[in-house]
């Protein structure tokens, strides 16, 4: 699937000089960023899940110790 991305003039340059000084294309600094969100948001969403669970599970000793 194609996307176009459109990005200030600022965002833009940022981009290309960042690109430039690692020797790699704007596309694919671009790709690896959104790819470094989403683990980040997918280990978050964990992490959420995870602290659910447990305080549920704990919710008792969670409020005696609350005491």
């Amino acid at each position: 699937m194609a996307m176009t991305l459109r990005l200030s003039e600022s965002q833009s340059a940022a981009l290309r000089q960042r690109a430039e000084l690692e020797g790699r294309s704007m596309q694919q600094v671009a790709l690896d960023a959104i790819e470094e969100y989403l683990v980040r948001a997918a280990d978050d969403a964990t992490t959420d899940e995870l602290a659910a669970r447990g305080a549920h599970r704990f919710a008792d000793l969670l409020r005696r110790l609350g005491e």
